[in-house]
């Protein structure tokens, strides 16, 4: 049993804080990697069954990508506030109440009739992946010793790469032979299984600071962020008007106003002086561009294979799996060599990888043969999991003890915005070589192209390959140049 202490609350009062932590580190890890787990199924399922999602809820074509852009918007603001939470009344405490929100959206999200609730449901199940995601982290900086956080995110970047392969593959299998709603139901059983597990094998260990919500910072972060995707996604199925321009404006001059309310408040969202932190400000940067760039990867891959090529969803699913389950072995190991030479070297060399895998996307053809995807997508994620697990022990490593669940929120934020605007940013480059009803309509897999039409929607893929070329080459220079922490 875990014995209880006293432990001094960063104002000076004394908060009552649990005793040492799991005796079963390998099954505390288990229990962690099931959530990381979870979370990564959510957020590729949903993407081949958004067909079947609008044709049988009746959601608008230029609707249905909020099924997928809500999630991660909520992940976004809430990652920072939710792991200050985990600081507040305890980190594991946090990560198990993620688990009880996910599976109540999960149950929601099946029983949704209508484009409004799926999409009202979809940021329930957003509450709990932040609570999950953002917290993670923080327990594994409990959990273990700092020259040990390199294996243990390797770990955790295995768990989020099994989660993205049984997400690809079963969202491919359910939606081939089971109704869409079945991507929702199997969440609620595993995750109640994963509470129980939760509940049995893990303990709280880490300091509890008393600490207040930024509200007003995740308001106009949150509205800044809506104005600007809104336009974005809009865009990509009609022209630019008036009230496009005043989400646009409208957008951009909360997100300033985001920035003047941080560097002033008492107790930002986004604390800036964490950036101070060595090593910390490349890191997370080097989060953002390399989740602006690779997000995009999956859907455009995707919208290749099944506009110009023609390819059923399973089809077209199963081909990535290879690179996923390479890369799920690749993650370990490089957790391992952040250990041991530090993060800089494998994760500037994985973002360097990343960079010829997405170099070699843009050159495919409607003639390319389909072993060459398969190739490209064991690079890729070669390349991936030598990135995530060095930069999640970089940035871990440089927080202080009492911010391990706000450097780990400000993690997954910094990779979320990034990823939203990723999948934004794809479409629209996208949909300038067709009409912008057609490229969406390839989009959420709902129609494929043939002849001349195909051959240009082509281009404008390789056009937004090259955009995520250009993100990730800065991600690359960011992560080379961000120094070495500070001892402590």
């Amino acid at each position: 049993m875990a014995s209880s202490r006293t432990v001094q609350a960063g104002d000076g009062a004394p908060v009552a804080g649990p005793g040492p932590t799991a005796s079963r580190p390998g099954l505390a890890m288990t229990v962690i990697m099931a959530g990381v787990l979870m979370t990564a199924v959510d957020t590729t399922i949903v993407v081949l069954a958004l067909p079947e999602i609008q044709a049988s809820l009746h959601v608008p074509l230029s609707s249905v990508v909020w099924v997928i852009i809500s999630f991660l918007l909520v992940i976004t603001l809430l990652a920072t506030q939710v792991g200050r939470l985990g600081d507040m009344f305890g980190r594991v405490r946090m990560y198990e109440t993620g688990f009880g929100v996910f599976v109540l959206g999960s149950l929601l999200c099946a029983l949704a009739w209508d484009a409004g609730s799926i999409i009202v449901f979809r940021i329930v199940q957003g509450i709990g992946g932040a609570l999950i995601m953002a917290n993670s982290g923080a327990v594994i900086a409990d959990l273990f010793p700092r020259e040990r956080r390199g294996r243990a995110y390797g770990f955790t970047a295995l768990g989020w790469t099994v989660g993205a392969v049984l997400g690809i593959v079963l969202g491919g299998l359910i939606v081939t032979y089971l109704s869409w709603r079945w991507i929702f139901w199997i969440n609620v059983p595993t995750g109640v299984i994963a509470i129980f597990g939760a509940l049995r094998v893990l303990r709280d260990t880490g300091v509890r600071t008393r600490q207040r919500l930024d509200y007003l910072g995740m308001a106009t972060l949150g509205l800044g962020l809506f104005g600007v995707l809104w336009t974005m996604t809009k865009l990509a199925s009609q022209s630019f008007n008036a009230a496009l321009w005043g989400y646009l404006i409208g957008g951009i001059a909360l997100l300033v106003a985001f920035v003047f309310i941080e560097a002033r408040v008492a107790a930002p969202m986004l604390p800036l002086r964490i950036f101070r932190v060595p090593t910390m400000a490349g890191s997370l940067l080097a989060s953002l561009f390399q989740g602006l760039a690779s997000f995009a990867v999956l859907f455009l891959v995707l919208m290749y294979l099944q506009g110009p090529r023609g390819l059923s969803p399973l089809h077209a699913s199963l081909l990535l799996v290879p690179g996923y389950v390479v890369s799920s072995v690749v993650g370990v190991y490089a957790g391992r060599l952040a250990d041991r030479f530090g993060a800089v070297l494998p994760a500037t060399l994985g973002l360097a990888v990343q960079v010829l895998s997405l170099i070699g996307y843009a050159q495919m053809t409607l003639s390319t043969p389909l072993w060459v995807v398969v190739l490209l997508a064991l690079v890729n994620g070669c390349g991936a999991s030598l990135f995530f697990p060095a930069n999640s022990s970089a940035i871990m490593k440089a927080a202080p003890p009492d911010m391990f669940g706000i450097a780990s929120g400000m993690m997954r934020t910094f990779a979320n915005v990034g990823m939203v605007f990723s999948f934004a940013v794809a479409i629209l480059v996208a949909s300038r070589s067709v009409s912008r009803q057609v490229a969406f309509a390839i989009f959420v897999g709902t129609t494929s192209l043939h002849g001349p039409l195909a051959r240009e929607f082509s281009s404008g893929l390789h056009a937004a390959f090259y955009f995520s070329v250009g993100f990730m080459v800065i991600a690359a220079i960011l992560s080379a140049v961000r120094g070495k922490p500070e001892a402590r």
